[in-house]
């Protein structure tokens, strides 16, 4: 399937990114590794849901709906909501409960269903109210800005803010920016190299497992 998306920045600091897209027939899709968890609105037969979905550390087949609408709220990293540890939704995903037609259950209270168009307003509500926090050793340690604290504590504090390891977070990264450089038209072997893999096998393997194409395929597409 392909997805035309709309995206646009947030006025939040909370936020990496909003978007909306839609579908038209069902079907099925490669979703591919992401370290981000972010909130899914999807409308459907006048029906609404709200998924949380957390962060993705392999490729995998999703399946689509038809005729539905889509528009999800992306937060960085280091954002998270204490109530919901994100450890447990690692390749995972909860729909949250329904309140009415135009609410959903969110830790004991009903709470409106965001839109497109004020999701900083509901994102805002969601800090207000303790519901969504910042830790900030997240990028301290991405930054290699490690504070004196013990590093037991560190990569306890990182996984529950970030669902993932430091090293996870990492290979994330280095296949997604191998990926945007084959789009750019760059060599496989050039990519290798760039993006430091240890040769052509170990980005083949790497960009199969969490992108879920080799880079043959990647390159060929673009």
């Amino acid at each position: 399937m392909i997805f035309l998306f709309e995206e646009r920045p947030s006025d939040s600091s909370f936020v990496e990114t909003i978007w909306r897209t839609q579908s038209e027939g069902a079907g099925s899709f490669t979703s591919v590794a992401v370290n981000h968890w972010e909130m899914v609105i999807t409308k459907q037969h006048g029906k609404t849901t709200l998924t949380v979905r957390g962060p993705e550390t392999k490729a995998s087949t999703a399946h689509c709906p038809e005729d539905a609408e889509f528009f999800g709220i992306q937060f960085k990293l280091g954002i998270f909501m204490p109530h919901l540890p994100l450890k447990n939704l690692v390749n995972q995903s909860l729909t949250l409960s329904e309140a009415t037609s135009r609410s959903f259950w969110l830790n004991g209270s009903a709470w409106q269903f965001p839109d497109y168009e004020n999701s900083d307003t509901f994102v805002n509500k969601l800090i207000h109210d303790g519901l969504l926090v910042r830790e900030p050793i997240v990028d301290a340690a991405l930054q290699s800005q490690l504070p004196e604290l013990s590093l037991r504590s560190i990569q306890r504090r990182f996984l529950q803010a970030t669902g993932l390891t430091h090293s996870a977070i990492r290979q994330i990264d280095r296949a997604r920016q191998a990926a945007a450089l084959l789009e750019q038209g760059m060599s496989i072997l050039d990519t290798v190299h760039v993006t430091g893999y240890s040769d052509q096998p170990h980005m083949t393997k790497a960009l199969k497992h969490l992108l879920g194409q080799t880079p043959g395929q990647i390159a060929r597409l673009n």
